[in-house]
């Protein structure tokens, strides 16, 4: 039995921010889980996975995050409480839907939590996700600790329920990935029915059919629905202030900030001259009790991560209340006091306050913070992002960057995102000279592929992983084939959602709970496309270098090239070697050879080092995965292999 269904109501766990609005669903009963992998937000759908059975829940890894939102919707529509989750690009992806949502309304609760990625740790953006829910018009909750994590998204099936909407709760990615104290409530019973009434009046919300129109009464519905909300929160127990009422300062703060701004008044040990109120019902904000607490103070000190969506609201009431409250002074993003971009941290919010509060702070001496600099300048070991050893990309872009420069036509390659980003960087040899969304590269390839008629004569060439390919890129690629675009689309095949977790995708035999499904092949439904197909094993360099020049010297529309090898990390292939590697240093002529350190200074496996004392390479047998590629590069037949 998982832990996250362990312990009585009143007990207290150590739960990730993820696990706590996992068990927050639970507790709300919830029956559908639906989501998209992405960090920081997939451990949600993975715990919720793990105890499907036992709690008679059906989740999936959905193949977009429009799609989770339009099966989570389904489930509403039929009676069942249900939870979508995505990180905040995919909220981009379901916006579509998600618009027309909050015109039609739900019906059983249904909650979506999209988990942002300030500081873009392992985003290739910070976009956010809070203006949708402004956008759209639903109800908008920030948790601003754990306990809130859990009891809000609790709480937001009553208020979807209450209302008939969504509701958005936002995480963030110290929220979703830290971990901290929380008191478990009680799982309801399980074995919710599903029925879907649709044969009712055509206004009724509860048994009509369920669409967004006639537009303009569902739209006046919506309004109303947010001007209810803002009556609710009025009296929400996740609106809270701390501190002094007469404050010299009032703080306004939300989501993880809150803990950033307690601890940066504590430093200050500005606790008698600084009140903290902290919004957990971000939009639409309740405006009397914002107004109360607007009284207190003369001066306004928002923090928030990233840009300034609260601030900006709490502007607007401030105007609308000014003849009654005064005139305030505000700090935050829009006067730079605050960051608008990157991710909060107590320092950021210390140097803000004290500035506001005309504080002279100095966090370290000079003296050591000159010290730490040249220590992370010139103490830090030399390394570059790269990709893992064993790692089939690496040999993927050596043949697809070989290729091109074969091809002598100054061909190039349009990627998106995934573990294959990478190849903008050395390690990919810097072959990617695109990179933006999910199924981007095709694409944007699409778009280059039709500009023969222009002068355009270069090889294009995109790439994509498994998981990408059902994701976004058979649009992609439908276009490419409808308008005959002359690209070669490079699909990274390594059976998984590998730069999330392993998550499971259509293109495999298991589902998110571990259950046999009907995997789609991808290679049948490119020729379903009319499109050439070819296979191979990125490992074999030869094979797959002359497939490549094949291919991009076609002039006949699209055609695809699936490189299919396990991820070097995956549970089938981890701790497997094919080959055990050595080299025979009476061969290698290290720097005297004339490839000059090939193996070490181009292909840059981690599992290759240089010694500088011999003047070798040498195989670092703990990391090496035994892949074999790198006696393939070797000119001087110094690095072989022999069959495990």
């Amino acid at each position: 039995m998982s832990y996250l269904v362990q312990g009585k109501k009143g007990e207290q766990r150590l739960f990730m921010g993820n696990e706590a609005i996992a068990r927050g669903a639970l507790e709300a009963g919830i029956s559908v889980a639906a989501g998209y992998p992405g960090t920081p937000s997939s451990e949600i759908i993975e715990n919720l996975a793990k105890v499907s059975k036992e709690r008679h829940l059906y989740v999936e890894w959905s193949v977009n995050e429009k799609v989770a939102l339009e099966v989570a919707a389904a489930a509403s529509f039929a009676g069942l409480r249900a939870l979508c989750v995505m990180k905040q690009n995919g909220v981009n992806v379901a916006s579509d839907f998600l618009l027309h949502l909050a015109g039609s309304g739900t019906r059983a609760g249904l909650v979506l939590v999209p988990c942002d990625d300030p500081g873009a740790l392992s985003s290739v953006n910070e976009g956010e996700s809070r203006h949708f829910a402004r956008l759209v018009e639903i109800p908008l909750l920030e948790p601003g600790n754990f306990q809130e994590a859990k009891e809000m998204v609790r709480y937001a099936f009553t208020l979807s329920e209450e209302l008939r909407t969504l509701v958005m709760v936002r995480s963030v990615t110290r929220l979703s990935h830290a971990s901290g104290n929380v008191t478990l409530g009680e799982l309801p019973p399980t074995g919710s029915k599903a029925y879907f009434k649709h044969d009712g009046f055509i206004l009724d919300q509860m048994e009509g059919a369920v669409i967004s129109s006639p537009v303009e009464y569902k739209h006046t519905l919506q309004q109303e629905r947010v001007q209810k909300a803002a009556e609710l929160f009025e009296e929400s127990p996740f609106n809270t202030y701390c501190g002094p009422p007469d404050p010299e300062v009032l703080l306004i703060t939300s989501s993880a900030c809150n803990l950033y701004s307690k601890e940066a008044v504590r430093l200050l040990q500005a606790e008698s001259r600084v009140g903290i109120l902290k919004m957990g019902t971000t939009w639409p904000l309740p405006p009397r009790f914002v107004e109360r607490h607007l009284r207190m103070a003369d001066t306004i000190l928002i923090v928030e991560e990233v840009l300034p969506f609260l601030e900006e609201s709490v502007k607007i009431l401030a105007a609308e209340l000014a003849p009654t409250i005064g005139v305030k002074t505000f700090y935050g993003k829009r006067d730079g006091t605050i960051p608008a971009t990157g991710e909060m941290n107590p320092d950021r919010v210390v140097q803000g306050l004290a500035r506001v509060l005309g504080i002279d702070y100095q966090p370290v001496s000079e003296s050591y913070a000159q010290k730490a600099l040249e220590s992370a300048f010139f103490g830090a070991p030399e390394r570059d992002l790269t990709f893992c050893p064993g790692c089939p990309h690496r040999a993927s872009f050596w043949s697809i960057h070989n290729a091109l420069q074969l091809d002598h036509r100054q061909g190039f390659v349009c990627g998106d995102i995934g573990c294959y980003s990478l190849a903008m960087r050395p390690t990919g040899y810097e072959t990617l000279k695109t990179l933006h969304a999910m199924g981007s590269g095709t694409g944007v390839a699409s778009g280059f592929g039709m500009l023969r008629e222009f002068g355009l004569d270069q090889p294009v060439l995109a790439v994509s992983g498994d998981s990408t390919f059902f994701h976004a890129v058979m649009p992609a690629l439908a276009n490419a084939a409808h308008h005959g675009a002359n690209i070669t689309v490079v699909v990274l095949d390594n059976s998984g959602t590998a730069m999330t977790g392993f998550q499971p995708h259509p293109g495999l035999t298991v589902d998110a709970a571990g259950k046999a499904v009907q995997a789609l092949d991808i290679r049948r439904i490119c020729e379903a496309m009319g499109v050439e197909v070819r296979q191979c094993d990125p490992f074999d360099l030869a094979a797959t270098q002359a497939a490549l020049l094949e291919l991009i010297s076609s002039r006949q529309g699209p055609n695809v090239l699936i490189l299919k090898q396990l991820c070097a990390l995956s549970p089938e292939r981890k701790g497997k070697r094919r080959f055990n590697m050595h080299i025979v240093e009476t061969i290698c002529m290290g720097e005297n050879c004339g490839c000059n350190r090939l193996c070490t200074r181009v292909f840059k496996c981690p599992g290759l080092i240089w010694d500088k004392v011999k003047k070798v390479s040498r195989i670092d047998d703990v990391i090496c995965a035994g892949c074999g590629v790198c006696a393939s590069i070797c000119p001087a037949g110094a690095i072989q292999k022999e069959a495990v």
